[in-house]
């Protein structure tokens, strides 16, 4: 069931939209960001919130790839595998992370801290290596700043 706060951000939405469905995205991120992560049973609710088949909200969310459909940590980092960012030191970033953080690309840490997954593009190939840690964009990353870009998070 949603709740009152998410459905407070999904009607400001649809207010703004031409059409109900067009809310989608948007409600899958109001979604994540109260819970983590879009459930089975959270897809269930905005199709029937949005006037939408479960499968349409479900092919939304599994394609859209910053719309998480299995738990992650409190917070999540995107470290871009572009061809630029191999170039220039994704395998090295990549390493540091990994040993950092002692999980692999789609791990959660023990203490549910952090997940580490993939990216295709951040659109920052001039300023490669480049990671992104929930909203916020680090470029030009030297591998051993991991630790003290990683420490701001709690």
């Amino acid at each position: 069931m949603l709740s009152p706060e998410e459905k407070r951000e999904i009607d400001h939405e649809i207010a703004i939209l031409p059409q109900r469905k067009s809310a989608c995205i948007e409600a899958l991120k109001a979604v994540q960001r109260h819970r983590r992560w879009v459930t089975d049973e959270a897809v269930r609710d905005v199709a029937d919130y949005l006037e939408m088949s479960v499968d349409e909200v479900d092919n939304v969310a599994t394609f859209y790839n910053l719309i998480y459909r299995k738990p992650v940590g409190r917070h999540v980092i995107h470290v871009c595998d572009s061809v630029s960012c191999w170039i220039v030191g994704y395998r090295e970033l990549l390493a540091a992370l990994e040993e950092h953080l002692r999980v692999g690309l789609g791990g959660t840490t023990a203490d549910e801290r952090f997940t580490l997954l993939p990216i295709p593009c951040l659109g920052t190939c001039d300023h490669a290596p480049a990671m992104m840690v929930d909203a916020d964009l680090y470029r030009d990353i030297d591998p051993a700043r991991v630790g003290e870009i990683l420490e701001r998070y709690e």
